[in-house]
């Protein structure tokens, strides 16, 4: 067995979300997990063992077990490639089947890409909105109207919240207890803040507290939602977006996901990995 710490989505050497992958012979009991992804603190560690086909996969936040995690599966996509060498692999979750594509890049880096579940979107709910905009301090005003808020999945839950200045990005604030309980009382992982520097380029930030984390600097999951909602809502992406994630918190992080045409289909979001501690 292995336990890695991967940065994923980083910006060149720099940056990215840092992720724990531990990979052995079996998973251990779950039990097991949920104290080893207290004891790694990163926000996410994913556990992988090799099933016939692929590999049986789930991730761990240090305080809830969560469905789907992008950055963890980025991760996981660098240590299977330095393992197994640069390949496609298959990876089984809890609620879905999807590849992780992981291969070396000069200078010791690595390139990775995943194939995300199903995507679906719908409009958030009154109450759940004016819920989300008390816990930020934002108004109706502060949202850009050409993105109306959402609920959005790509794996897992989130409310996306689009706001019109990227100042009101950078000044985001909220209480790590209430957003832990307003994320549990309408299922959501995260709540995903999103500024649209044009049609193709966007600026996010990611609140995590369902996971005992304030901020997350890149997030996988949450990208590929917000890809699929775009979709969803005829946004003229060109095929595919580019996000800036982390900045405004020091770990500056780059994702890109590219965007098929079918309603629901799969986002494939990549980016660059390092690994923090080389075996």
């Amino acid at each position: 067995m292995s336990l890695r710490r991967i940065a994923a989505f980083s910006d060149g050497p720099t940056g990215g979300n840092p992720a724990g992958v531990f990979v052995s012979g079996e998973l251990p009991r779950a039990a097991d997990m949920q104290r080893i992804a207290a004891e790694v603190g990163f926000s996410e560690t994913a556990f992988a063992a090799p099933v016939a086909d692929g590999f049986r996969v789930r991730y761990f936040s240090p305080e809830s077990e969560v469905p789907f995690c992008g950055h963890a599966t980025i991760a996981l996509g660098a240590a299977l490639a330095m393992d197994h060498g640069d390949g496609v692999f298959a990876l089984s979750l809890n609620e879905a089947r999807i590849t992780v594509e992981g291969r070396r890049e000069p200078g010791g880096q690595f390139a990775a890409a995943l194939q995300s579940p199903p995507t679906r979107s719908e409009a958030a709910s009154p109450a759940l909105l004016a819920e989300a905009l008390a816990l930020f301090g934002y108004v109706p005003g502060d949202l850009d109207p050409r993105l109306p808020p959402a609920r959005i999945h790509g794996g897992a839950d989130h409310i996306l919240l689009a706001l019109r200045d990227r100042g009101a990005l950078r000044a985001m604030r909220y209480g790590l207890e209430a957003g832990r309980r307003l994320m549990a009382e309408h299922g959501l992982v995260t709540i995903a803040l999103a500024h649209a520097e044009n049609e193709r380029h966007f600026h996010t930030r990611n609140a995590f507290a369902s996971g005992g984390v304030y901020e997350d600097p890149a997030t996988g999951a949450s990208t590929a939602a917000l890809a699929g909602y775009l979709r969803d809502l005829g946004w003229p992406h060109g095929g595919s977006i580019t996000l800036v994630q982390g900045e405004d918190m020091g770990q500056r992080s780059r994702l890109r996901a590219e965007i098929g045409p079918e309603r629901g289909g799969s986002i494939r979001v990549s980016g660059l990995a390092r690994v923090m501690d080389p075996a």
